[in-house]
């Protein structure tokens, strides 16, 4: 019997051979190609540390992200009819919201929750693109309205973050109706004197951009976020002519007055913090909390009191 072969070769092969590495330790960035390691990249809100590209992020991530100590309570939203025009293309429409309630974890398209972000009450609202495309059905309605009356009725103020592809074609009619019922809940908040908020985020397009999206008091984007109705492409085949260098991205729309800040996902926070509070009438956040009195310090307090003034007292 060869030891070398049977015992130390192998044991040499199974020290320096390749394993297997899980997929879900890296992710690659879209804009730049570098692979980042995915503790590091949720860290950094899913926004890459090479070239700051922002990549896609959960409702739930982002609502972690931004209320105190990631804590927030959710808002139930009434659930509509499922499937009320019976709608049929490549799959049935509930074998679609199956699919992508299995896929994403959440019963809809738009997260509601309200808490604290900085110590100011604020309500908030987020959609979620990868639910067949944050697409605006009457669940999304019924969440903004869900939204706004909660808002109305704890005074507090709205921050919505739009993220979707437009009308859900499965409901076709019932979807574009949301339209004006989003619109009157916004004017809900305006005639209670609250606050409302818009960060658009990549993309925000077609009705949500022609109703709640643009309706805020502020607006903010995330940077090179997609804003517009109608994509670049449809506006290209129509016209006929090319479209300038970075058409319809959030910095453009900032150049042309349409949006008030391009502000990174890491920095959000805080600029919400100050706008909400801003707009609200109060003082400036504090930033940072002041340790805990000590008990055994304030005993002896009056009794360093007294030796410092024996010790005037003696020198004069």
């Amino acid at each position: 019997m060869n030891w070398i072969t049977n015992y130390v070769r192998p044991r040499i092969n199974s020290i320096f051979s390749r394993r297997e590495m899980p997929e879900n330790l890296w992710s690659k960035c879209d804009e730049c190609g570098t692979m980042l390691f995915h503790r590091e990249l949720s860290e950094n809100l899913n926004v890459c540390t090479n070239c700051g590209h922002h990549m896609a992020i959960t409702p739930r991530a982002r609502f972690k992200a931004l209320f105190d100590g990631g804590i927030f309570t959710e808002i139930d939203v009434p659930v509509p009819t499922a499937d009320p025009l019976h709608f049929r293309d490549q799959k049935k429409y509930p074998d679609r919201m199956r699919a992508a309630q299995k896929s994403t974890g959440e019963k809809e398209a738009m997260l509601v929750a309200t808490g604290e972000m900085g110590r100011t009450p604020i309500v908030a609202a987020a959609q979620d693109f990868s639910f067949m495309g944050g697409s605006m059905g009457m669940y999304v309605g019924n969440a903004i309205i869900a939204a706004a009356e909660q808002a109305v009725k704890l005074k507090r103020p709205l921050i919505l973050f739009s993220a979707a592809g437009g009308a859900r074609m499965q409901e076709g009619i019932l979807s574009l109706m949301q339209m004006p019922r989003t619109t009157v809940a916004v004017q809900m908040l305006k005639e209670a004197g609250l606050p409302y908020i818009v960060v658009l985020t990549h993309p925000t397009t077609g009705g949500v951009t022609a109703s709640y999206a643009m309706l805020g008091d502020v607006h903010i984007a995330e940077p090179n976020a997609l804003i517009c109705f109608a994509g670049p492409r449809v506006i290209e085949q129509t016209i006929r002519e090319k479209l300038p260098e970075g058409f319809q991205r959030a910095e453009y729309l900032l150049d042309h007055g349409m949006l008030d800040r391009v502000t990174p996902r890491t920095g959000m926070r805080d600029e919400l913090i100050t706008i909400t509070r801003m707009l609200m009438g109060e003082p400036p956040a504090v930033r940072g909390d002041l340790p805990a009195p000590d008990p055994n310090a304030e005993t002896a307090q009056p009794d360093e009191a007294g030796e410092q003034a024996s010790e005037k007292t003696g020198k004069e």
